[in-house]
């Protein structure tokens, strides 16, 4: 396999991510997707990434457990109130920013990419229709491409030169969903609520008024298109 067309994928089981993988697939990349189960209170995605990896055809799916619970400072990793029906999601960070999150994943990412001998790691961030995160932004991922040069072995010694692809970042919710919709994705098969209620003996279903449900359902209004996954 030629290791120029490899690449990591984030995979959280949400459709942005879904998106990154479809569309990193459609480069011509064979995937390794890592899922990180971290403590978050919506743990029903991991079963949803699971899902998503399957129809991506990746080559492996790595699970990494950290335990992001022990110290919370988030609505997603402690016992505190999620947000509900916010009219107006502003660029204020909200309680359920996870301190530090997209860099841990993309600490864990790296190593991946290094030990695969993969240059290119995909990640689903977005600043546009998104909920004010910093670790969302182009000007952290640049950092990060520079800090994954200096740390690694492969970076040091030239080998290669790693890449964070985040082929989302500038497109609304709605653009990514047509996107999607045109490569094929079933978002049916993905989860993006925030506060999961119970449906029934281990089953769940999404709260629809949290961050992420509202921008969830407002992409698919834009985009004329229905959500598979009601």
């Amino acid at each position: 396999m030629d290791q120029r067309r490899r690449a990591v994928l984030l995979l959280s089981g949400g459709l942005d991510s879904y998106t990154a993988g479809a569309m990193a697939r459609e480069q011509g990349y064979d995937l390794y997707a890592l899922t990180v189960s971290y403590g978050q209170r919506h743990a029903v995605e991991l079963a949803a990434a699971r899902r998503v990896a399957r129809t991506l055809g990746v080559i492996d799916h790595f699970f990494q457990r950290i335990d992001l619970r022990a110290w919370g400072g988030s609505a997603l990793t402690a016992d505190a109130i999620v947000p509900k029906g916010r009219r107006h999601i502003s660029r204020e960070i909200p309680v359920t920013y996870v301190p530090a999150r997209n860099t841990i994943f993309l600490s864990l990412a790296l190593g991946l990419a290094e030990a695969r001998r993969s240059f290119d790691i995909y990640i689903g961030v977005n600043a546009i229709d998104y909920s004010g995160y910093p670790d969302c932004r182009s000007n952290f991922i640049r950092a990060f491409e520079k800090t994954a040069r200096l740390a690694t072995k492969a970076g040091v010694e030239g080998v290669g030169e790693f890449r964070i692809h985040t082929p989302l970042i500038r497109m609304t919710k709605a653009k990514i969903i047509r996107e999607g919709a045109r490569l094929g994705c079933n978002y049916a098969l993905t989860w993006s609520c925030y506060d999961p209620q119970p449906a029934g003996p281990k089953s769940y279903k999404p709260c629809g008024r949290c961050d992420s449900c509202i921008l969830r359902a407002k992409g698919f209004r834009e985009a004329g298109i229905a959500d598979p996954s009601l």
